[in-house]
């Protein structure tokens, strides 16, 4: 069965022939074609009807017309009149028009010198065939070979009607698609080009190298054009671009591309919502994060981006309610806070329906009540809610919730529920390592699709460095240890602003600082931090604050952890968290007893 991207559940058809050429598509070509309908390609935004991929054949763009013979009163080789509600229509022809789409592509792939020939006579030349055609489904062969269609769109560039059957053969049907290429060629496509054409193709489904360049201009990065290009994997980009209304929850791994998906889900909906749109997380600098990718789209003005808390102080001074008393106890102070909007929602002080669509990032650092409030911020005529959630990442005591249904909260996702497993962001190694810590979170435990499952990650495949875990006598044995570590990753290489130092709490924090301080290695974040992409200093952060973030190179000071890991639950997902926000290289120090578990 080939992949259809969108899924064809999801599709938005703009005729019966089209919906019934997708079913055909999907059904009669193998697992190796990659088919996309009504999919913008290229700068241009051009949008052919289905653009099908195939290794071994190349690229083929097809147009679909219903049209009947009594639709068509003339065409010629570039354009056509036919009846729309009883009135005649001049239109392009639509083998022109699936043309131009054609060369389009071609156009976009051979600025990229991986996909063209190099030298010979095809120098310059795509290194793989493409093609174009119409289908008639409407129209059948006889028919149309009784009429003079074929002197304005040649007839091994159409199917017809009777050739998109269900009971068609599958290998008549490939033929027909073979037949509109030019010429015959096999094995030309491999994987790494494959990803190339679809960089090129979709710019939305790109992937930035690591985190410090997530806002870096992509037209920037299509003129340097790098040798290893990013996107998404094709479970992502299919789910991405089949998220439609409804309710929809999440279920991925850390490094899985959850955030990815959310901010390609909010860009698209910004474009066609008339309302704000809202996104929520618990942690400030993923909120920070996730707000400056917005402003970078320029999409800041309708796509609003806050933590939790944030939100609910910014409803209650909106609408002039009074904040709560300040006691000194800032928890004391959120959960009032939260109390209040509850109320106030329930009186109709602050109303529901704020939003033409929500997304919750961390959905597993929510409590129950919080998701059951910010579901009624979402206007009921679009009913668009994102949650995403990974049970072995909540780190926060708002996950201690008892037996918990997403339909308890007024979160109706039937049959709607996504599970991603890969983990993309961390090399097998430090997956590996991750997970020999933290062993007991990541063991699979399936629930149904109301209920919170246990995923255990699976690696993406890419190899690099193994961690290094550096056993030590103190604290201040470990922080000197950091310091040196990273000013000899500086020296191999490494930019400062690729790295990050995790601790846990203020004792190793004034520690690892102190170390640091005397090394003269310059940091970011020990109050605030920047994404600033000139910025050369290294992240430090707590653990806490780096959810949801990531850096090439990480160093935790970890023997205080670790031996709280051993016993403690929470510690041990709080461990794992900060181990996989490494991508490359993972460094951690440990007391002389620290091992994996």
């Amino acid at each position: 069965m080939a992949t259809l991207i969108p899924s064809i559940t999801t599709c938005k058809f703009d005729s019966p022939g089209e919906r019934r050429f997708a079913r055909l598509l999907e059904a009669k070509l193998e697992e190796d074609y990659l088919c996309w309908y009504n999919v913008p390609i290229g700068p241009a935004r051009l949008h052919p009807d289905f653009i099908i991929l195939h290794p071994q054949r190349g690229i083929l763009i097809l147009e679909v017309k219903d049209w009947r013979l009594s639709t068509i009163q003339t065409v010629n080789s570039h354009e056509a009149t036919i009846y729309v509600n009883n009135s005649p229509m001049t239109v392009k022809n639509p083998m022109e028009q699936a043309r131009g789409y054609a060369m389009a592509v071609a156009d976009i792939l051979k600025t990229d010198p991986q996909l063209i020939w190099n030298e010979g006579r095809l120098q310059g030349k795509l290194l793989f065939p493409w093609a174009f055609g119409v289908v008639l489904p409407n129209i059948t062969r006889n028919d149309f070979e009784q009429t003079d269609l074929g002197e304005a769109i040649e007839p091994h560039h159409v199917i017809c009607r009777d050739e998109m059957t269900e009971s068609v053969d599958p290998m008549a049907f490939q033929e027909r698609l073979w037949g509109m290429f030019p010429f015959n060629a096999h094995g030309l496509l491999t994987l790494p080009q494959i990803e190339r054409v679809r960089w090129h193709l979709f710019p939305e489904i790109r992937l930035p190298y690591k985190q410090a360049s997530l806002f870096d201009d992509l037209e920037d990065q299509a003129q340097t054009l790098p040798d290893i290009l990013r996107v998404m994997d094709l479970q992502q980009e299919q789910l991405a671009r089949s998220l439609g209304q409804g309710h929809r929850v999440i279920h991925g791994v850390a490094g899985s591309g959850k955030t990815l998906i959310l901010g390609y889900r909010a860009e698209h909906l910004a474009k066609i919502c008339s309302r704000p749109i809202l996104v929520l997380c618990y942690n400030r600098l993923l909120a920070q994060r996730l707000k400056s990718w917005m402003e970078f789209k320029g999409l800041g003005e309708k796509v609003h981006v806050h933590t939790f808390h944030r939100w609910c102080w910014q409803q209650l001074t909106t609408y002039n309610i009074e904040l709560p008393s300040k006691t000194g106890d800032d928890n004391a102070f959120y959960n009032a806070m939260v109390d209040k909007v509850i109320r106030e929602v329930d009186r109709k002080f602050i109303p529901c329906g704020q939003y033409d669509a929500v997304m919750i990032d961390e959905g597993h650092d929510f409590r129950p009540e919080w998701l059951k409030l910010v579901v009624q911020m979402v206007n009921p005529q679009t009913s668009s809610l994102l949650v995403l959630y990974d049970d072995a990442q909540s780190i926060y005591d708002t996950h201690k919730m008892g037996k918990f249904s997403f339909k308890s909260v007024g979160i109706q996702a039937q049959g709607r529920t996504t599970i991603l497993k890969l983990n993309y962001r961390n090399t097998h190694e430090i997956l590996d390592f991750a997970a020999s810590f933290a062993r007991q979170l990541l063991t699979q435990e399936d629930a149904d699709e109301d209920g919170i499952p246990r995923l255990a990650p699976i690696s993406a495949g890419r190899r690099g460095t193994k961690p290094l875990l550096v056993k030590l006598p103190t604290i201040r044995d470990e922080a000197d240890e950091i310091a040196k570590r990273l000013k000899e990753a500086h020296q191999s290489g490494v930019a400062w602003k690729d790295m990050a130092v995790l601790y846990w709490d203020d004792k190793d924090k004034d520690e690892v600082f102190r170390a640091l301080k005397e090394q003269h290695i310059y940091v970011v974040g020990k109050k605030t931090i920047t994404f600033d992409k000139d910025d050369s200093k290294v992240k430090f952060l707590n653990i806490y604050n780096s959810k949801g973030l990531e850096f090439p190179l990480v160093a935790i000071m970890g023997s205080r952890i670790v031996e709280q890991a051993q016993s403690d639950v929470e510690a041990a997902k709080l461990l794992y968290v900060a181990m996989t926000r490494a991508t490359s290289q993972l460094v951690m120090t440990g007391g002389s007893s620290a091992e994996a578990s």
